[in-house]
This record gives C-alpha cells, sequence and structure tokens, in this order.
C-alpha cells in the first residue's frame, strides 16, 4: 500500500505560493505609514467636536464667571427659535446658490472660448486660473480698497467716465459685493472643471453632427451639455461645500453687516462665540451647522454618484 502524501496545513494553503503575502496582507502593510497621519486627524479633528458636544449642553458665558451650569437641551432649543439663526440661514443659502450658479455659467462661457485654439491662449489661461491662487482674506481686503472704495476705487473710478456718481457698494450693496467676490475666485475653478469635460470630448462624435448638418448651438446643446453634465455637477458640489463655509471675505469686506445683511453661518457662530463669549449657545449652533452640513453633502454626493453610474451604464451600453 503506497504511503500517502503529507498533507499542507491550513495556513499553508491560505499562503500564494512562492512566500508572497495575500493581497490583503499587503493593502494591510501599505496602510501601516498613513496610520500616525490618520490618528493625527482624528485628534484634532474628533476631540474639539466632542468637547463642543458637551459644551452644547451647558450654559456657560464666559464675561459671567460662574454661570456654567448643565442644561440639557435648553441651547438647541435656543437655536431653532432664533430669528436671527434663520436669518442666517437664509443669508446662507442665497450667498450660496448666487456664487456657485453665476459662477458655473461664467466657467462654462470661459472654458468654450479657452477650448479653441488662439494666440496667446495659454496667457489667458494663466491669467483667468490667477484669482483662484488668491487667499480669500487678500481677495476681499483687495476688492473693498482698489475695487469698491466709494473714493479710490476702480469700479467708481468707470462710473466717473459715464457720468454716474460715487456708489458705495458695500454699503448699499453688501450681499450683491461679496457675491462679486466669491464669482471672481470660483470662475477659474469651475472653468478648469469644465474645460477638463470639454477636451474629454470625442472628436469623431462631434465631426459626425458636423457631417449630419447640425449647427454649432445644436451640437452645444444637445452633444456637449449633456456629456458636460457630470462635470458641471461636480463643480456645482465641490464649489457649494466650500462656500458654505465662506468667513474671511464677510470679514474683510462687511463685517456681517450693514445690519445682519451678509451675516451667513459661520459668521453667525463667530459673533456668538467670541463677541458674545456664549461658549453654550455657539457650541450647539455649531454642532446644528455641522449636521445640517452633513447632511446636504451627504446627499449631493449620493446624486452625484447616481449621476456617474448612469453615465457609466450608458457608456457601457454604447460600447
Amino acid at each position: 500500500m503506497a504511503a500517502l502524501a503529507p498533507t499542507a496545513s491550513a495556513p499553508e494553503l491560505s499562503r500564494p505560493a512562492g512566500g508572497r503575502r495575500s493581497p490583503r496582507a499587503e493593502a494591510r502593510s501599505r496602510r501601516i505609514p498613513l496610520s500616525p497621519a490618520l490618528v493625527f486627524m482624528l485628534i484634532v479633528t474628533q476631540i474639539p467636536f466632542l468637547l463642543t458636544i458637551v459644551f452644547s449642553f451647558e450654559s456657560w458665558n464666559l464675561v459671567r464667571p460662574g454661570s456654567r451650569h448643565w442644561v440639557g437641551f435648553s441651547n438647541y432649543a435656543d437655536v431653532f427659535t432664533d430669528s436671527e439663526f434663520r436669518d442666517s440661514l437664509f443669508t446662507e443659502i442665497e450667498m450660496t446658490a448666487l456664487a456657485v450658479a453665476i459662477s458655473m455659467v461664467l466657467g462654462i462661457g470661459l472654458a468654450v472660448l479657452l477650448d479653441r485654439k488662439f494666440p496667446g491662449r495659454g496667457v489667458v489661461r494663466t491669467l483667468l486660473i490667477a484669482p483662484f491662487l488668491i487667499m480669500p482674506t487678500v481677495a476681499g481686503l483687495l476688492w473693498k480698497t482698489t475695487m469698491f472704495d466709494p473714493t479710490y476705487g476702480i469700479v467708481n473710478w468707470l462710473l466717473h467716465l459715464v457720468g454716474a456718481g460715487p456708489v458705495d457698494f458695500t454699503s448699499q450693496f453688501p450681499l450683491s459685493s461679496v457675491v462679486a467676490v466669491l464669482v471672481w475666485q470660483w470662475t477659474p475653478f469651475m472653468m478648469l472643471i469644465v474645460l477638463a469635460g470639454l477636451q474629454s470630448q470625442s472628436a469623431d462624435v462631434l465631426e459626425a453632427a458636423r457631417v449630419d448638418g447640425a449647427g454649432a448651438w445644436t451640437t452645444f446643446r444637445a452633444i456637449t451639455v449633456p456629456h458636460l453634465r457630470p462635470y458641471i455637477e461636480l463643480g456645482v458640489l465641490l464649489g457649494a461645500i466650500y462656500l458654505v463655509n465662506t468667513f474671511d471675505v464677510i470679514y474683510m469686506m462687511t463685517q456681517g453687516g450693514p445690519g445682519t445683511a451678509t451675516t451667513n453661518l459661520p459668521y453667525y457662530l463667530y459673533q456668538r462665540a467670541f463677541l458674545g463669549f456664549d461658549v453654550g449657545q455657539a457650541s450647539a449652533l455649531g454642532v446644528v451647522t455641522v449636521i445640517g452640513t452633513l447632511i446636504v453633502a451627504s446627499v449631493a454626493l449620493r446624486m452625484l454618484f447616481t449621476v456617474f453610474s448612469a453615465a457609466n451604464d450608458t457608456t457601457g451600453r454604447r460600447s
């Protein structure tokens, strides 16, 4: 009777031939160098947020020593019944929607322009991108002092050339002034995303449309716009997530005023925490703002992923 060959143990069977580690072990080993950064990020972001949640259940005003005590959900009830919070929320929505919509429209126009070949296109593209590289604080100060100033501003100088009187834009049109600066900064970002979409179009499809007799506007409306839809939605999503947190431009240009005309949620939170010294209510306001932002971002991301999945499915069927 022939002797049976020795059988390998279970761990040896699961180990790939040649002594190489399994893909899961290799993936785990690649994540190890990232662990310190992940731990550091958790410490500097989650611990302050947990402390903010604890503070939101307390009545704690820094100008009234000894006033700190547990109040439960009282701060949250004050937030939802606060008329200034609702006004700040409406200002936030209006400011973000206007800035994102106008930036995207201008970005599409500039991207279509830069998608064509003309002398000096590289220089024009660099100049158009420049505003996006400027810090928001510098942009706000620049526009307040050199563009919108009623005495020395360039815009008022141009108005003087056509016979119009000086206009104090930051006082008479505060929200429009802030939106103008945000549009100036974010149009290059939208332009780059849309330009990437334009340059990924198939030249064969455009040539086929031209051969079939489609005009420029028909080709743009029927072929280019559907192709650009994922890029446009990506730009809108990223721009909205960032512009919801606008603070620097408002602080440098209007300080939230006149009155509360340009007070959005981040600036109202700043007022409650660092001007009113109301730690408890500011913490509750911050928690509500973070949760609301996460809900909106999650819904937007889900919509974006759905669009991308539908586009991939359509491309797969066509191929």
